[in-house]
């Protein structure tokens, strides 16, 4: 047997959100401080360019391989109380990653001058800016090997159902970016930034690291190609890294048509982006993260009809957050952006920019937010070619949108923004589809009558939201933080209490639960 047991996953699931609430929470400190210092300016699109490369690296190490390959065979493994097994196969995975991540980093280091102009080709006509994100490319690239270090620290101790850890990962990686700003940004500039991501990613591992060690006492480096669970990681891997280049490719279609534009644009849409992942990184990767091995043992064990009432719960339970959560971004838009970035080289322009590309983006969070779940659906089942195929066909859509909406250079921004959320919604829908093809009787009627009551409740949210700050605005303005804070807090308060209220009245179990989760937890913390 086993011997280690995991986590509640309910318990673990608001502890998640909890801590990735305050990650996104010092993520934003981290924005306003860049913000503040560099504006949006050639500097910080500089910045965000290099900082796409190892993105994207650990985005198709961590997010695909191991989520794809690594955990649904590390998880079947200890679902069968196979854990020896399952650590033969974790030893020869674990090494070939470090392995091949240190060479990469080697090979960016060496040629970052022409990698840089695969993620941002518009820096290139400007020799100043292209030599900056040359360079942050190759002060950045060490980082990577901490980050995906902690990436596969977290799949390990997420697939025996332990997830506190982990979940602070995050908020010390901000915190080491945020020193790494104010401590070092306005003496070493951009540089200070670079360094501060490098600081945050050691963090990240070390304090993942002592509970690694409770639990990985069978871990050493060694590797043996012929083992039967390795060789199922690749096969798995490989057609979800290539799903998760054609999502990287959407993101830097979307960058590189930033960059033919003005200064600053890049910038827009990296702050309007980090709002809009705000309900995404709190409610959907924390939802996924605690029920994606859950998902995995549940298939393991053939136990079908528990895998569509945790997957259905999953989705029920997103819609009902990010819906709201997607009106009330389109509503408060400006004052939102306001809030966050308004202030020090961070302009007007840069305001109205930022805020138009957010409320395009925000069109799209229930589809980026239920994504990530439905191909974790499939990862469990084992299947890693559908979302291959439709990634491959939503990349050509994304990409015929943007050169549609490019034409129109009032809109540009809001285009690309636009583009990304009908990309997102119709990926969400086609992957259900073919999943219910896969695992019939998907509880879609439970999900179409929560999304609806869901989208009625929180248009009704957003209508009083949006006049709750009309009439605060008109009569304190926006002159000052507090007056900001006071025109986006009222209404965010009085439309969390409508949409509650509203919810009660469409008698919605998803509040029952929601509200018991939380009640639960206080109840355990007294």
């Amino acid at each position: 047997m086993t011997k280690y047991k995991g986590e509640n996953v309910g318990k673990a699931t608001l502890v998640v959100m909890v801590t990735l609430f305050l990650s996104r929470i010092l993520g934003f400190v981290r924005e306003t401080i860049v913000a503040g210092v560099f504006g949006a300016t050639y500097q910080t699109d500089a910045f965000y360019a290099a900082f796409a490369i190892p993105d994207m690296m650990y985005d198709l190490l961590i997010a695909g391989a191991l989520s794809a390959g690594f955990m649904p065979v590390f998880t079947s493994y200890l679902a069968k109380d196979d854990e020896d097994g399952a650590w033969k196969a974790a030893n020869s995975f674990i090494t070939v990653a470090i392995i091949f991540i240190i060479l990469f980093n080697i090979f960016g280091m060496v040629f970052a001058k022409y990698l840089v102009p695969l993620v941002a080709a518009g820096v290139v006509d400007n020799p100043e800016k292209y030599r900056l994100t040359v360079q942050l490319t190759r002060v950045m690239l060490p980082a990577v090997t901490f980050t995906v270090i902690a990436g596969l620290l977290k799949g390990i101790l997420n697939s025996y159902k332990r997830f506190r850890a982990s979940a602070f990962g995050p908020v010390v990686y901000n915190i080491g970016i945020i020193l790494g700003a104010a401590l070092l940004g306005r003496r070493f500039g951009i540089y200070g930034m670079a360094v501060g991501v490098i600081i945050g990613a050691i963090f990240n591992v070390l304090v993942q690291t002592p509970e690694f060690l409770r639990i990985g006492g069978k871990f050493t480096l060694k590797i043996d190609l012929k083992n039967p669970g390795y060789k199922k990681m690749l096969r798995l891997m490989g057609p979800s890294l290539i799903g998760l280049a054609f999502v990287r490719l959407n993101l830097l279609l979307n960058q590189n048509i930033a960059s033919l534009l003005d200064d600053g644009s890049i910038t827009a849409l990296r702050y309007a982006q980090r709002i809009m992942l705000l309900p995404i990184g709190i409610f959907s990767a924390s939802i996924s993260t605690t029920i994606f091995p859950t998902m995995s043992s549940l298939i393991a064990r053939k136990e079908y009809e528990e895998f569509k009432k945790t997957f259905s719960l999953g989705l029920r339970i997103l819609t009902f957050i990010t819906v709201p959560s997607s009106i009330g971004l389109i509503a408060l838009n400006i004052p939102i952006v306001r809030l966050l970035f308004k202030h020090g080289a961070f302009t007007e322009g840069n305001l109205k920019l930022t805020a138009l590309a957010l409320g395009f983006y925000s069109i799209g969070i229930i589809g980026q937010s239920i994504v990530p779940i439905i191909i974790r659906g499939f990862y469990s089942i084992q299947d890693t070619k559908t979302p291959v195929k439709i990634g491959f066909v939503v990349l050509i859509f994304n990409l015929i949108l943007n050169l549609f909406f490019v034409r129109f250079s009032d809109l540009a921004i809001g285009g690309i923004a636009f583009s990304t959320s009908l990309t997102s919604i119709l990926e969400m829908i086609l992957l259900y589809r073919m999943l219910g093809k896969r695992i019939k009787r998907l509880k879609t009627r439970e999900l179409m009558a929560s999304g609806v009551k869901s989208t009625i409740a929180s248009i009704i949210m957003g209508v009083v939201g949006y006049l709750a700050f009309k009439v605060i605005d008109g009569s304190i303005g926006h002159a000052s933080k507090i007056t900001q804070l006071l025109g986006v807090g009222v209404p965010i308060v009085i439309a969390i209490i409508v949409y509650v209220v509203a919810a009660y009245m469409l008698k919605m179990p998803e509040l029952n639960y929601v509200v018991d989760m939380v009640r639960r937890k206080v109840k355990r913390g007294r």
